[in-house]
């Protein structure tokens, strides 16, 4: 018998039932701000197709009673920060929904978290009710120090969440080779066998070239000019501050969109902001949209980008080089991670060694890549054209589902 009640047999998936799975994630809509909410998102739309699925996420601030029990109707949880702790460090705050989540979710076949946020909840769900716990590592807290400067003591918590739950998990997904390499260096105590690389997706329907300019007419943005987009939040990880100073060698006339917020602490925003001012001083043609932007409008600046620019430092995978990729635009991107596994050097975009040691020299290279491809348009397109093939044909979500399910079938089957 599985330890929700059912027969071994159901539990494979056969005649009786579909695998009831309780996907644990932060980020569901309408509140998205990373790749890891992406991720979720669009899992959880093609796991319905083949799992009985229930979301446990997180509550939405201001969100009317009516609207959360719609959801749960619908089989998406939200959980708001325990009363007691919402003045508590930000890890606290994380625990509290925790134990929320892991208390709610009996019954359930099987336990899917994704990131530290909800790694917790999965790791007591699968000591609590005896249920096996997936894990699905978008990011590694050893490998992000800088987070000590967001969370302070917190970073030890959030550190020690994600390694309890790590070690002991059933089966890990990792989205890229590299995040695989990554988990077992940082936890040398993981089964090699346990860690399973399914990559990242992408909905080719909605990230497809869009003909209409009126977005960018609305932020001022030329269509007629070269134009280089980053899109990501304001975060060590992400590099944009070696974007731009990248950008005072860029070619005159190229234009600079960045669609960059949420900063990760107040001298990281701080900084931000006076290097674009400085950069305004030196040249015209940068632009900078803090708010977060609705996916559509995100689309059409990404269809009119000559070059989409990825300069993070460290990447799983970067699932925003594959939504540029399916607009039709060529990448400039770091060769770190995971990125190598999505941008194809030379067909589909330029990656640039990026090297801890020597950050004037990636910086050189990524102004020196941009201006390879701003100067010869028609190459930058062949790439956005190669790019998009490569989107619709070997990263769809449907896929990315179905090896996700063949996953859990495995780990029930051997109860």
């Amino acid at each position: 018998m599985t330890a929700a009640g059912g027969s071994a047999e159901a539990a494979r998936g056969g005649a009786a039932r579909r695998p009831r799975v309780a996907l644990l994630t932060r980020e569901y809509p309408p509140d998205v701000y990373g790749g890891a909410g992406v991720h979720a998102e669009f899992l959880a739309r093609e796991l319905r197709r083949l799992t009985d699925l229930e979301v446990h996420c997180w509550a939405v601030a201001g969100q009317d009673g009516h609207a959360v029990h719609r959801a749960a109707r619908e089989g998406v949880h939200r959980h708001p920060v325990p009363a007691d702790l919402a003045a508590a460090d930000t890890a606290l705050r994380t625990f509290g929904v925790d134990l929320a989540m892991a208390d709610a979710v009996a019954g359930r076949d099987l336990v899917h978290s994704h990131t530290w946020y909800t790694n917790l909840a999965g790791h007591l769900a699968k000591l609590l009710h005896g249920i096996p716990h997936v894990v699905t590592a978008h990011s590694l807290e050893p490998l992000r120090p800088w987070k000590a400067e967001q969370l302070g003591g917190g970073y030890a918590l959030s550190s020690w969440a994600e390694r309890t739950a790590v070690e002991a998990a059933d089966a890990v997904v990792a989205v890229s080779h590299g995040m695989r390499r990554d988990l077992l260096d940082c936890y040398p105590a993981l089964d090699p066998a346990r860690v399973h690389v399914v990559h990242n997706g992408i909905d080719t329907g909605l990230y497809r070239p869009d003909p209409d300019t009126g977005v960018l007419r609305r932020h001022g943005i030329d269509p007629g000019r070269p134009t280089v987009v980053f899109v990501g939040r304001i975060t060590r990880q992400k590099g944009v501050p070696h974007l731009l100073r990248a950008a005072r060698a860029f070619e005159p006339g190229v234009q600079l969109v960045l669609c960059a917020g949420a900063p990760d602490t107040e001298a990281l925003g701080d900084e931000f902001h006076d290097l674009v001012t400085e950069l305004r001083q030196q040249r015209e043609g940068v632009f900078w949209i803090p708010e977060m932007l609705p996916r559509e409008d995100v689309v059409q600046l990404l269809t009119h980008a000559t070059v989409f620019a990825c300069p993070s430092v460290y990447e799983p995978l970067g699932i925003v080089n594959l939504e540029a990729m399916a607009c039709g635009t060529a990448v400039v991107a770091s060769d770190v991670g995971g990125i190598p596994e999505v941008v194809d050097h030379g067909r589909t975009g330029l990656l640039v060694p990026c090297r801890e040691d020597d950050p004037a020299g990636f910086e050189a290279g990524l102004a020196a890549s941009v201006n390879a491809l701003v100067g010869d348009p028609e190459r930058a397109a062949a790439m956005g054209a190669e790019g998009r093939r490569r989107a619709e044909e070997e990263f769809g979500w449907d896929a990315v589902a179905r090896r996700t399910v063949a996953l859990y079938e495995e780990l029930l089957a051997g109860r």
